[in-house]
């Protein structure tokens, strides 16, 4: 399923509940994409700015691609309730 991601919380969290369908710790994300497992876990939590490049690490870890489009028309605390 798609997800609409706005803002580094929602992205975290995105990608955290993705991570627990999988049945991944953070641990093992972190193995699978080189980084430090407190590395996964301030990104899960929205905290500080991650680089673009951890976020692509992690993505790669769990087999996910990100699609740049136009965006819709609706408000972030909207998208952030649909999940």
């Amino acid at each position: 399923m798609d997800q609409i991601v706005r803002t580094p919380h929602q992205m975290g969290s995105a990608l955290r509940r993705i991570r627990r369908q999988r049945g991944l710790s953070q641990g093992e994300l972190a193995a699978r994409a080189h980084l430090r497992q407190a590395t996964i876990s301030e990104f899960e939590a929205g905290k500080g700015s991650t680089r673009l490049d951890t976020i692509i690490a992690i993505m790669v870890a769990l087999d996910l691609e990100m699609v740049v489009r136009p965006r819709t028309t609706s408000a972030p605390e909207d998208i952030g309730k649909a999940y």
